[in-house]
């Protein structure tokens, strides 16, 4: 690794530590020439996908669509940061273990709301409202009672 302060190409790592679960690597480096210390961070580089929209449409797969998206759904709600950045890596996950170079947008908003569904209902609504396009309030409704009546069967014993 090159020295960002006097160029040199021939620097050794002092510290190695791995961090974000195991996907990426932190290491302290020196300069033998300059003496100064730098950090660097590793992670693997994914095969980058293509989302195919609603509409036929193709785009380059962006995780940080995904976030805002799911930060937005989770506006005002006592969901931490990290809890947002833990859905964001397991949905991240999943579709890089899906076959192939192309993944269907429907698939990336199933597996958003079956992350936020398990963290916060309010968040899963707000999400669903905007990916299921809800046309009228009957419709939101609707969503509601299927958690409602989903939730009192959890509660039966």
């Amino acid at each position: 690794m090159k020295c960002p302060f006097c160029g040199m190409s021939d620097t050794r790592v002092i510290e190695t530590r791995e961090f974000n679960d195991g996907n990426e690597i932190r290491r302290r480096r020196e300069c033998p020439d300059c003496n100064r210390r730098f950090t660097t961070i590793e992670q693997s580089v994914n095969i980058i996908k293509m989302v195919v929209k609603n509409d036929g449409r193709r785009e380059e797969f962006n995780i940080e669509k995904i976030k805002k998206g799911i930060s937005r759904a989770c506006e005002k709600r006592s969901i931490s940061s990290d809890m947002i950045d833990s859905i964001v890596n397991n949905i991240e996950k999943e579709i890089t273990l899906f076959p192939g170079k192309e993944v269907n947008s429907r698939v990336i908003g199933d597996l958003i709301m079956k992350q936020l569904k398990v963290i916060d209902e309010v968040a899963y609504i707000r999400f669903a409202s905007v990916y299921k396009q809800f046309k009228d309030v009957k419709e939101f409704a609707a969503e509601i009672r299927k958690i409602n009546s989903k939730s009192k069967n959890k509660g039966v014993n």
